[in-house]
């Protein structure tokens, strides 16, 4: 979701002088602000109440930073190569494809296109561009917030949802608001257009992932399952948000948060890695990238007055929404939380710099109500941001 023991602590001494591994040993160019860097990741484990914390710097896609700190179970450490859900991450995925697609005077795909030429049955397809569905302005409820979904992710983790369902649970609810007129994040969006690129490119979506990111991204270690199984090292979660017992919730189904095809389990050598790669653009023409990337909707949006809309915002320069990637300052960011199970990343192209933060949680970390208190994932990555380029900060977090 877009949200989202006694700890063994480990730590390399020598990541206070060079560029360094988990393990101590040196793995990258000499990094002066990695000192900084790895007492930010000492002092977040207690400050969050943090049961693991994977932490990973690059700049200029060579790894100055690598560490892993707690325990995934008990007695059993963290190590920088677990893998976690990807969440969000994944819909930068999708853009990134649609984008590609676009590019591609073949596919004869455009950003202008109404929903209609691809998904005609669907509500409001006509008045819908896939432009609004990668940025959030097409108005369609929010699957996740609906009684149906919400309650049965409660009493029953363990269901199978299929990517039609959802997006008749969203489709079917009142809009939000007329298509194109305000902004609010909704998993809708992306259900649909996962279902679009399949159409648009006549193979699943599991085959597009493999052709158009996780092959000329290079990432090694992420790979899709529409199961809730996650391949080993396996960084273990734990969350209080279904009854509020603090339980083991690696293995609740992930169906729900993306559609079929896009559910994958990544490690933070290459979220850092695909961060990079979006917020640089490798992968598209110029268009494409600003398209991507550049803060379109600053001042677009507005809170609406009658609690009809509770997610619409304005989006601001500290924080916009571009095609699926947040935006916030100088800096290309995401962010998901799912099962206890957080991850945030950045990209700053001034510098060149990406980063990579996966956070589980201690018991205390949880309010009543099975939320955690602060999502430590984002000020991690704000305090890193800051160690690692003082001039370009990245707002603090909301």
């Amino acid at each position: 979701m877009f949200r989202f023991q006694k700890t063994l602590w480990v730590v390399g001494s020598a990541c206070l002088l060079l560029a360094c591994s988990g393990d101590g040993q040196a793995e990258g160019p000499p990094c002066p602000n990695c000192d900084q860097v790895a007492a930010i990741a000492q002092d977040a484990m207690a400050t969050y109440d943090l049961r693991a914390l994977i932490l990973r710097v690059t700049v200029d896609d060579q790894p100055v930073f690598t560490e892993a700190l707690g325990e995934s179970l008990p007695g059993v450490p963290a190590t920088a190569d677990m893998k976690v859900r990807n969440g969000f991450v994944a819909y930068s995925y999708l853009t990134t494809i649609l984008l590609e697609l676009v590019d591609d005077p073949r596919m004869n795909v455009h950003l202008s296109d109404p929903l209609s030429k691809y998904l005609p049955d669907l509500p409001r397809a006509d008045q819908i561009t896939l432009l609004m569905l990668a940025n959030s302005t097409s108005g369609y409820a929010d699957y996740v917030y609906r009684p149906k979904v919400e309650e049965a992710l409660k009493t029953d983790p363990d269901r199978q949802w299929s990517t039609d369902e959802l997006i008749q649970i969203g489709t079917s609810a009142t809009p939000m608001f007329a298509p194109g007129t305000n902004w609010a994040y909704a998993h809708t969006n992306y259900a649909i257009l996962g279902e679009v690129l399949e159409k648009a490119a006549g193979k699943p979506l599991s085959d597009l992932m493999a052709q158009y990111i996780f092959k000329p991204m290079g990432l090694r270690h992420t790979q899709g399952s529409d199961t809730p199984d996650i391949p080993p090292p396996v960084l273990h979660t734990f969350s209080t948000e279904r009854n509020g017992t603090y339980e083991d919730s690696t293995l609740w189904n992930p169906s729900w948060t993306a559609p079929a095809g896009a559910l994958q389990t990544s490690d933070a050598a290459d979220l850092a890695t695909s961060i990079a790669a979006i917020g640089s653009g490798r992968l598209l023409s110029s268009a494409s990238r600003d398209a991507q990337v550049l803060p379109h909707l600053i001042g677009f949006g507005h809170k609406v007055g009658d609690g009809s809309c509770p997610a619409c915002r304005q989006n601001t320069e500290a924080f916009s929404f571009g095609l699926a990637v947040i935006l916030q300052g100088p800096w290309i960011t995401g962010n998901k939380f799912f099962a206890g199970s957080g991850a945030a990343v950045g990209y700053l192209p001034q510098g060149k710099v990406a980063i990579a933060v996966i956070t589980t949680y201690r018991p205390d970390a949880f309010d009543p109500n099975g939320n955690v208190k602060q999502d430590a994932g984002q000020a991690i990555l704000s305090s890193v941001a800051a160690a690692m380029a003082p001039d370009h900060p990245l707002p603090a977090p909301r």
